[in-house]
């Protein structure tokens, strides 16, 4: 397989998903019964291209929770446990920290923990096939956390990138050779000078919070007919998912799972 995961954990909307925190002004509109089904629906199409699924229980306490990416960088070798910059979120770290334990995938992995002042989420990581990764200082994920992270990946390239999105992949994802989708209105792709870029327009910006699924498939929101063209003539197959209550939520295709990444 020429991605950077084969496994990955995801949790499903709780009955509170509804109170999640959001800027999205239909936000109030969620309905959290399509919520769970439009999850089954993106499981199904992870479980399709081979990739092997963890599926945690619901977290009634947490309603963002289903936003698995957030609470750390899982990896095979090490994995960072992240610290929110939200702090209605602190907590989620730790439900997940006592998952892991029965995750026997992971047994192996070391856990490195981001501690205050540093604040640290997932969304603000993209991880590429290179040993290197971005990372996005944001209104989530501080200067303190990235020098953390820096830290607890020596061999590793760590590039800071500023954005004004809710986290970095908000605006670019990483996809395979040496390839990311990019919104240029919302993150400059200046920051990426060593990586080919397929850039979308401001309207579609949604859509370059994409999931990369191997075989150069592309798990993509549905309602982008520009961005399937885009990626088509890239090279790319794209596969679309309804995601539309997590929109209301402020959340992509890539926040409703955690990778655990080869290369970490």
């Amino acid at each position: 397989m020429d991605r950077i995961f084969d496994v990955v954990l995801v949790r499903p909307p709780s009955n509170a998903y509804e109170h999640c925190i959001s800027s999205n002004p239909e936000k109030n509109s969620i309905d959290v019964q399509l919520a769970k089904v439009q999850h089954q629906s993106y499981i199904s199409i992870l479980k399709e291209n081979d990739i092997t699924v963890l599926e945690l229980l619901a977290c009634e306490k947490y309603p963002d929770s289903v936003f698995m990416q957030d609470p750390a960088l899982l990896g095979l070798g090490r994995s960072i446990i992240g610290r929110f910059g939200e702090n209605s979120r602190r907590g989620e770290e730790l439900t997940l920290m006592s998952e892991l334990n029965r995750v026997q995938i992971m047994k192996n992995s070391r856990l490195l923990h981001v501690a205050s002042p540093g604040t640290l989420e997932g969304g603000d990581i993209m991880v590429t096939d290179q040993q290197q990764l971005f990372v996005g200082l944001s209104s989530r994920t501080n200067s303190p956390g990235i020098i953390q992270l820096q830290t607890f990946l020596p061999d590793t390239k760590v590039t800071s990138v500023r954005t004004v999105s809710l986290h970095l992949l908000c605006g670019c994802s990483y996809l395979s050779d040496s390839t990311v989708i990019i919104t240029p209105d919302v993150v400059s792709p200046q920051n990426f000078p060593s990586l080919k870029h397929i850039t979308l327009d401001r309207e579609d910006a949604y859509a370059s919070d994409a999931l990369y699924l191997g075989k150069h498939r592309v798990l993509i929101p549905s309602g982008f007919p520009n961005v399937s063209k885009k990626l088509k003539q890239a090279g790319y197959m794209p596969v679309e998912v309804d995601v539309s209550e997590f929109r209301k939520g402020d959340g992509g295709v890539t926040c409703l799972c955690s990778p655990i990444y080869k290369t970490i």
